[in-house]
């Protein structure tokens, strides 16, 4: 059969063992892949209220036993292992049920695991029965081709989802849900394992670069393909079920990338300055006025060097993460200054390169 040689920019609808071996080797930088979770669920599951919950009981999800479930582990893992580049990293999404199987395999495989993620779900749905702890957290194996690969880390753009520290293996962030999920015309949930955004965004900001290929085997309703859409990668994606790949299809179609004056291009590595630093160098004052990027919102700055805003306290980081209602924001890229002979207003990244 003819090779697909690499396309860009497409779902590929079929079975994932069967696509991937038309796919030219050493051709993606990045991998994200949520494989089945083999759940082995028996029966129906009921909230108190005699209502029936939404859980993943797909065909997709069955497995005979856990040999075949392993041996399909394999078998994915090597197709995507071979068209990885040499320097590509994988990240592999799953739950107690399966994730220290396939991190088993990937090892068996020579994959290079590089951290656990602990994906913390704060809204995740309670035990119903009180017969275990409620199930909050999923898991992502983050692993390299090889042990000694140049993996992609942007390392110092990973702080902005920890107030501009260094980010750590436990990320919270809500399960999809409001208008991101999908839904049927009936209004249920299109797909019963859709990621949200932010997850995805981390990941591929974190191991890729703009105009990078990611690629993502089990693809679903398209979450992997948007989020690099929006950031400026190539992407790639693999979805037996002509449902979710036509929904996929229309969802990334519609998305709008980000404005190349908000992409995020790692450039020379900023010098590490506490806000407070300025402070003490005399560029700021405690009692003074800071504005927020773009609505001109008020702060202002504590002598400790915090920001207050009414009722709010928090680093530049976190307080205009607050009042955007982001997950995360770049306080020095988002806060200004006013001139007090000129009226203009700077940004604080522009005090903080007078500090060496």
């Amino acid at each position: 059969m003819k090779k697909h040689h690499s396309p860009l920019d497409q779902v590929l609808e079929g079975d994932c063992l069967e696509q991937l071996s038309l796919l030219d080797e050493c051709s993606v930088d990045v991998v994200f892949a949520d494989p089945p979770y083999n759940l082995q669920l028996r029966g129906d599951l009921w909230r108190p209220n005699l209502t029936l919950v939404d859980a993943v009981d797909d065909e997709w999800d069955r497995f005979a036993d856990f040999a075949a479930y392993d041996r399909f582990t394999e078998e994915w893992l090597r197709g995507v292992r071979r068209v990885m580049k040499d320097n590509a990293s994988i990240w592999v999404s799953g739950t107690y049920h399966n994730i220290f199987r396939v991190g088993s395999v990937m090892q068996q495989l020579g994959f290079w695991i590089l951290n656990t993620i602990c994906w913390h779900k704060p809204n995740a749905m309670p035990n119903f029965r009180g017969k275990r702890l409620k199930n909050d957290a999923e898991f992502v194996i983050w692993a390299s081709k090889a042990e000694g690969s140049r993996y992609t880390f942007h390392h110092h753009l990973m702080k902005r989802y920890n107030d501009g520290k260094q980010m750590g293996s436990v990320w919270s962030i809500p399960l999809c849900g409001g208008a991101e999920r999908l839904r049927d015309a009936e209004g249920k949930k299109l797909h019963p394992t859709q990621k949200p955004e932010a997850l995805l965004e981390r990941i591929i900001l974190a191991s890729s670069n703009v105009g990078d290929v990611v690629f993502d085997p089990f693809m679903g309703t398209g979450t992997t393909a948007a989020v690099a859409r929006k950031q400026h990668r190539h992407w790639l994606g693999i979805e037996r079920d002509p449902i979710y790949a036509q929904a996929a299809r229309q969802r990334i179609d519609a998305v709008i990338p980000v404005g190349e004056d908000q992409l995020d291009v790692p450039t020379a590595i900023p010098p590490r300055v506490p806000f407070r630093k300025l402070l003490e160098r005399g560029l700021l004052q405690a009692g003074q006025s800071l504005y927020l990027v773009p609505t001109g919102q008020q702060a202002i700055i504590l002598a400790d060097g915090s920001l207050q805003h009414g009722d709010l306290i928090g680093s530049i980081h976190g307080l205009a993460a607050q009042l955007k209602g982001a997950p995360s924001c770049n306080g020095w890229m988002n806060w200004q200054i006013e001139d007090t002979a000129s009226g203009d207003r700077v940004v604080l990244d522009a005090l903080r390169k007078q500090v060496t």
